[in-house]
């Protein structure tokens, strides 16, 4: 799977903070797995992470995500059986 993860966020709404938060989690807990991480600007609302071409969270359909859940999300793909330590209990 890739080691390539995108996060797409909405510049209208103003949430490239909220986009950069996220990408330094993921970046500190996955600075082996990941190859590339991209923040896209966009549109309308959007708030989408992808995996590669996967998309694995979209605020449309599930709200904003909580940084473990994204985490899981990404580690599902990224990096199977690896732990995520205290953020998993």
């Amino acid at each position: 799977m890739s080691g390539r993860v995108e996060i797409e966020y909405c510049t209208q709404c103003r949430w490239l903070p909220r986009a950069a938060w996220l990408a330094q989690e993921l970046l500190t807990t996955f600075e082996a797995e990941l190859t590339e991480l991209a923040l896209k600007p966009g549109k309308g609302g959007v708030f989408v992470v992808r995996v590669g071409d996967e998309v694995v969270w979209d605020r449309r359909e599930q709200g904003f995500p909580e940084p473990t859940a994204v985490k899981k999300a990404v580690r599902d793909r990224v990096a199977p059986g690896k732990t995520l330590g205290h953020s998993e209990r």
